[in-house]
């Protein structure tokens, strides 16, 4: 083998190994397209025949299948080891959980209106529909909340971001739940809250990095004081 073989398959080592990373951790959907092989070569910085070792390889072990003509597309994982996050057991662990939040989300929005493909925006925007419809109707879905705010954690690229929030999903859809319930206490609560999820998504949209990092922060601060803000003993009875 020579030297040019060794690098060759050393590079392929760690491609394979960044996108099995990322296809385990869920920053790819099921049935979903990887970026194309010239695309990812871009994104490594490699020759595509290293990118077609590397596509062999999770081929090989599973993780991805190919359709003639269409590209490589993720297979169905088995279950993914959850992060180390324990149960939320009181409103101190809803505190704690939306000061990580207000941590790593205002960055992710960042990066998402820096990095964003327009598949990744047909995931937001779609998002953002749903919680249009359910405004109309009156409703808050604390499920099509956190799918927005996931799709935000896929459009930036870091599989990190998508890990963390998909570890911390339950411990977020109690917050969800609870701000939905605040919510009712205010006249236009549900439509302010649209307006704020609009104005994220068309700073990603425009790639406008910075304003997506402030809204996002605006964002879950609101949500924070509005959640913590004095309620009817009705509301705080919801907890649990």
């Amino acid at each position: 083998m020579t030297e040019t073989q060794v690098g060759r398959r050393r590079l392929a080592d760690y491609v394979f190994e960044r996108i099995q990373k990322a296809i385990k951790s869920g920053a790819y959907a099921v049935d979903e397209r990887l970026p194309t092989e010239h695309a990812l070569a871009a994104e490594f910085q490699v020759s595509r025949p290293v990118i077609r070792d590397a596509l062999q390889r999770l081929r090989d072990q599973g993780l991805i299948y190919s359709r003639r003509g269409a590209g490589s597309f993720v297979r169905e994982q088995g279950i993914r080891e959850p992060l180390g996050f324990g149960q939320m057991e009181n409103l101190s662990d809803l505190q704690h959980c939306y000061d990580f939040r207000l941590t790593i989300e205002p960055e992710t929005a960042a990066l998402a209106a820096q990095r964003h493909t327009p598949e990744a925006l047909q995931k937001i925007r779609l998002a953002l529909d749903l919680l249009r419809d359910a405004t109309n109707r009156q409703l808050h879905r604390s499920d099509t909340d956190f799918l927005f705010h996931l799709s935000i954690a896929q459009a930036s690229q870091n599989p990190y971001f998508v890990t963390a929030m998909q570890a911390l999903e339950e411990h977020i859809a109690v917050g969800m739940r609870l701000h939905g319930l605040s919510l009712r206490r205010t006249k236009d609560g549900l439509t302010e809250v649209l307006v704020e999820h609009t104005a994220i998504c068309e700073a990603i949209v425009r790639g406008d990095a910075e304003a997506a990092r402030r809204l996002m922060r605006d964002h879950l601060a609101g949500s924070r004081d509005r959640l913590f803000a004095p309620a009817p003993k009705t509301d705080r009875a919801e907890w649990g």
